[in-house]
């Protein structure tokens, strides 16, 4: 379950959570997509999930292309995609402006080069932090390294929005590699587990690494948040609440049910909460 708990200080109207009262901590529920719906100040989040065959020599799938619409393949065939790589799955050149991209991988790997010069190769639980600033062109492909077995692939994407004053910044690109992102464990009174990966904020004692300088999560009073969460069935975990006004969203993208303050909430549903009331989050089976 990824929680993307947001901070409130500057919302627009299209993207704002409407407050109910503390004693209501479930605003709304909705399904999600392939692109999930998301508060101020995030923009959006894509969920990329494939299932890549074995590759071949070029890093690509060792399987026919025939069928695909090559540099456009955004219709899962197979289990996968190839976006709009034509040899390696991916995305190739492409410019972004005025905001920064949160690249979590979950299974898999990326390669990433850029208009700055800069290239390298990442996955497998790391996480990319981009801040475009005035401009940069970078490409992103999804090598499929293993020839003797299948390649499967697991990452969002997570558009975050800056702030006006640093719209036009210089780009910046951090890496928030897997075995520094901290880790809260906790067992609840019945001896079940939950994790939960601080990849931006702070949840209790465990502080995420530092953002890029120009983010709105460089400023801690903003209480921009993105928390992983993995609970064992029949779990409970209690997330804490934020300061009135910040937006928080819950989205269940894997299981079979989960019980929010009370409310059975079914799989691929986002959860808009009120963040100023402590929330009951309880896994199925």
């Amino acid at each position: 379950m990824l929680g993307l708990p947001s901070g409130g200080k500057s919302k627009s109207s299209d993207h704002t959570a409407e407050q109910k009262p503390d004693a209501d901590p479930i605003l709304e529920v909705k399904p999600m997509g392939f692109a999930w719906d998301t508060l101020d100040p995030f923009l959006f989040c894509v969920h990329h999930e494939d299932k890549f065959p074995k590759g071949n020599e070029e890093m690509g799938p060792a399987v026919s292309l025939k069928g695909r619409s090559l540099g456009d393949d955004f219709i899962i065939k197979d289990g996968w995609r190839m976006y709009h790589g034509k040899k390696v799955p991916g995305f190739p050149g492409h410019p972004h402006r005025g905001f920064e991209t949160i690249t979590v991988v979950r299974d898999g790997l990326v390669d990433h080069a850029d208009s700055l010069g800069a290239s390298g190769r990442y996955g497998e639980g790391d996480v990319q932090w981009m801040t475009a600033g005035k401009g940069v062109q970078h490409s992103e492909m999804f090598p499929l390294l293993k020839k003797d077995e299948e390649n499967p692939m697991e990452l969002f994407q997570i558009w975050l929005n800056l702030p006006k004053k640093n719209k036009m910044v210089e780009p910046h690109f951090k890496m928030l590699w897997g075995s520094k992102i901290p880790k809260l464990n906790h067992t609840d009174s019945g001896g079940k587990t939950t994790e939960v990966e601080v990849i931006a904020g702070k949840l209790h004692e465990h502080i995420a690494p530092a953002p890029p300088p120009d983010s709105w999560a460089a400023d801690a009073a903003n209480e921009v948040a993105i928390f992983n969460m993995k609970l064992a069935p029949g779990a409970t975990f209690t997330l804490p609440k934020a300061s009135k006004g910040i937006n928080r969203c819950l989205y269940f993208y894997l299981g079979n049910q989960i019980t929010l303050a009370g409310k059975v909430i079914e799989k691929y549903h986002a959860v808009v909460v009120n963040a100023a009331v402590d929330l009951s989050i309880t896994n199925g089976d």
